[in-house]
């Protein structure tokens, strides 16, 4: 093997620590983010139909919400009678991938993007390439399902704001995966409850 086919292997194994790798050289700060993985007995489809319309995204975020589901559009949810979260959507690639910017909502929020990206397959090719999720595929009674990569990038610091909502994005998630497997999820507010 030349040199250059082997530096070119070992590339996937250090693109995604590039950034990290930069801002240590630089002395840079790397803003934080939120990411989560998990597994969906449902199709890619159904996922994103909950992810782009007001019928889906109110049956596991929030009760009140106006979505267009149009790329450009802003994206309205209502948490209670006085507290409002904006998001421009800024792509939509169907049944693949939906990625919103943060406009309107909680100051450390504004700014902020958040990217769900679907990939269905297998449950053994899934293992193969995701060794990590092992336990979820272990209990998924399909014998294919729809693996959602989350991430809420580009927040400003570790804040105790930014801690909460890593917290409870991952309990929104299990909303957004109860609703699609089972048809109803646990919106705001009992996003909490058992």
């Amino acid at each position: 093997m030349s040199i250059y086919a082997r530096k070119l292997s070992i590339w996937p194994r250090f693109q995604d620590k590039l950034p990290y790798i930069f801002a240590s050289t630089f002395n840079l700060k790397k803003m934080p983010d939120i990411r989560q993985t998990l597994l969906i007995a449902a199709t890619p489809e159904r996922i994103y139909h909950a992810l782009t319309t007001s019928e889906g995204l109110s049956a596991w975020w929030t009760p009140n919400v106006h979505a267009a589901g149009e790329t450009g559009t802003i994206a309205r949810f209502l948490f209670g009678n006085d507290y409002v979260k904006q998001m421009q959507i800024d792509s939509l690639d169907p049944a693949q991938k939906v990625k919103w910017k943060c406009v309107g909502g909680d100051q450390e929020w504004i700014g902020t993007t958040i990217i769900f990206t679907l990939l269905q397959s297998a449950n053994a090719a899934l293992l193969e390439t995701n060794p990590e999720i092992r336990g979820q595929i272990e209990q998924n009674p399909a014998p294919a399902a729809t693996m959602l990569h989350f991430q809420h990038n580009d927040w400003a610091g570790y804040t105790s704001t930014f801690a909460e909502c890593s917290y409870t994005w991952g309990q929104f998630l299990r909303s957004l995966k109860l609703y699609c497997e089972t048809g109803k999820g646990k919106p705001w507010p009992a996003q909490h409850s058992l």
